[in-house]
């Protein structure tokens, strides 16, 4: 995959979201992010880690990933190593693996299909995961959701802005 002006090799499969390489909504989200170097960064739903190895490799990020599918999971972990991502991988749902845990970024590409009643109790309760100065990043494409989604990050954040509006996908910042 090439994004952020690197060339990065990941191994995909067609039985995980974006098998075939890097999806439209994660570049945007990964051409967004304000990342410091060295961040503690979650991707949340990582599916094979094209978030923590592009954020780990350019920006040296400590990634840890949660990935419901085992399958995902296992080709994210592949792929951190493969690249030298410091990290881990949890399988489980949502922000349960991580429960003490403690981050400078939160960032996530909802599983849409799953349903609000998945995701949106994700959006929430990031809030606990986050450190101080810490910030969620949220991509949705625009025609499934993206203005409800603003309103139910703007229940529990004080400032939720838009980072970017583009190729039909919006990309949300909330602190």
């Amino acid at each position: 995959m090439r994004v952020l002006g690197r060339e990065f090799v990941c191994t995909t499969d067609r039985a995980v979201f974006s098998g075939k390489g890097l999806d439209e909504g994660t570049r945007v989200l990964l051409e967004t992010a304000e990342v410091q170097a060295g961040a503690r960064i979650l991707d949340l739903g990582a599916g094979w880690g094209a978030v923590a190895v592009a954020l780990g490799v350019r920006y040296g990020c400590e990634a840890v990933c949660v990935e419901r599918n085992a399958r995902a999971a296992a080709l994210c972990q592949r792929n951190l190593e493969r690249n030298g991502v410091h990290g881990k991988v949890l399988v489980g749902d949502g922000l349960a693996p991580v429960a003490d845990e403690r981050f400078d970024l939160i960032l996530l590409n909802p599983p849409i299909r799953a349903g609000k009643g998945v995701y949106y109790p994700w959006l929430h309760k990031a809030k606990e995961h986050l450190r101080a100065g810490g910030s969620l990043w949220v991509v949705v494409r625009t025609s499934q959701g993206a203005k409800s989604l603003r309103r139910e990050l703007e229940a529990s954040y004080d400032d939720v802005r838009d980072a970017a509006i583009k190729h039909g996908y919006r990309v949300y910042c909330a602190r």
